[in-house]
């Protein structure tokens, strides 16, 4: 079965995730450099079989746009048009960077480690498709 393959987009680092195959569990898959995102999933894209993509959509509380919002708006084009069998969907990212520097106090894990922006992008990323999942019923 494909995955779901989850983006949280960003200008510097972009965190993603990726469900098992039964689709059932959002785990951590890697943060890579904006650049070379688009390389990285043709790789990848190669290698596995995906059938959904999702990437956060960066909104205000209010549910105005973001400064960030016509970049992903961009990044959504771009995957549309590189992947044109994979359908993309954008989902409400709100509070899920908040909700991964909860987690990684949860976890344990010390202040140096929280403060890897990489690590969080990760993180929101797996909250996200983990969401995802849940209102997806599966």
């Amino acid at each position: 079965m494909p995955r779901i393959l989850a983006i949280d987009y960003g200008l510097k680092r972009t965190g993603l995730a990726v469900t098992d195959p039964l689709q059932i569990i959002a785990s951590a898959l890697t943060t890579i450099e904006t650049p070379q995102l688009f390389k990285f999933l043709k790789d990848y894209v190669a290698r596995e079989a995906v059938e959904l993509i999702i990437i956060g959509e960066p909104k205000n509380l209010d549910d105005s746009d973001t400064h960030a919002t016509p970049l992903v708006k961009k990044a959504v084009e771009r995957l549309k048009k590189e992947f044109p069998a994979i359908p993309v969907k954008t989902v409400d990212e709100r509070y899920t960077s908040k909700m991964a520097s909860r987690a990684m106090i949860d976890m344990g894990l010390k202040k140096k480690q929280r403060r890897n922006k990489a690590l969080v992008d990760e993180i929101a990323a797996t909250i996200m498709l983990q969401e995802y999942l849940g209102r997806a019923g599966r």
